[in-house]
């Protein structure tokens, strides 16, 4: 089933999706520059693309971390971003007082992978219009996301997208298994492989995150070999500097090569 998203149409029979942005909004200045840069290279590449950035990150490993501007600035930003460029944005969410708010503003509200399960946090997502995008929790098989796909249709809400960012294997460190993808594709709606947070390593370099950024190329490749339908990434202009999710992020000068190859693959792996 196709989730629309604008003029953007996700899923099967329809080409590869790209969802990339920084991780957080850092500053208004630094996310339209970001926008702007990675609108030009999608209509460049003439690729669906969708924005992404988070105005609250609220599972931030340490304390002292910083976590965004907050919902009302961060969402004046996006306001701005999807009304200067043409291009739908996406956030996430950690609370329930949170999602009209967001909804009114954003094309797509994000379940953080850690909220996957919060009933009440589905619920609220699916009565409003925007589309829903369901990150599987690390400690979740494929198939226990047809719960929350049930949560979220049961409100009447079919524009569902479901994200596989890997599963936690040992302590600070994911994998992704690609089977997880053909599994969360029974379901029928789009299948997004978040490349970036899936090579992760949480709370691997102690009071934040790291990363294995090196394997990004490779991972994406095979996941859209794998059938996803659309590809989330992490993107900022100078990774260490980043105020968040800095070590796993891809260089903003490298995404248009990456995504150029993916294009292809994606085209490819629909004529099979």
């Amino acid at each position: 089933m196709p989730v629309h998203i604008q003029k953007l149409r996700l899923g099967r029979g329809h080409p590869l999706a790209f969802i990339a942005g920084p991780c957080v909004i850092e500053s208004e200045r630094h996310a339209m520059k970001m926008a702007e840069r990675l609108s030009s290279i999608a209509r460049d590449l003439r690729i669906p693309y969708i924005f992404k950035a988070s105005y609250d990150k609220a599972n931030r490993t340490s304390l002292r971390s910083f976590r965004g501007p907050g919902l009302k600035k961060g969402l004046a930003v996006l306001a701005r971003i999807k009304e200067r460029f043409g291009i739908p944005v996406l956030t996430d969410v950690h609370e329930v007082s949170q999602v009209q708010t967001a909804a009114e503003v954003c094309d797509v509200i994000q379940i953080p992978a850690f909220l996957s399960r919060q009933t009440d946090l589905l619920l609220e997502a699916g009565r409003y219009g925007a589309a829903v995008n369901v990150k599987k929790g690390q400690f979740l098989s494929p198939s226990d996301m047809q719960y929350a796909v049930e949560k979220i249709a049961s409100t009447g809400n079919e524009q569902i997208l479901l994200t596989e960012r890997g599963s936690s294997f040992g302590y600070h460190n994911l994998v992704v298994d690609m089977r997880g993808i053909q599994v969360m594709s029974g379901w029928g709606y789009p299948v997004i492989l978040d490349v970036t947070h899936s090579l992760q390593l949480p709370g691997g370099e102690g009071k934040q995150s790291g990363g294995q950024p090196m394997f990004i190329e490779t991972l994406a490749r095979a996941g859209v070999a794998a059938g996803a339908d659309g590809i989330f990434m992490e993107v900022h202009d100078n990774p260490s500097r980043a105020l968040s999710d800095g070590p796993n992020a891809l260089p903003l000068k490298k995404f248009a090569a990456i995504a150029r190859t993916l294009r292809d693959l994606g085209n490819f792996v629909r004529k099979l």
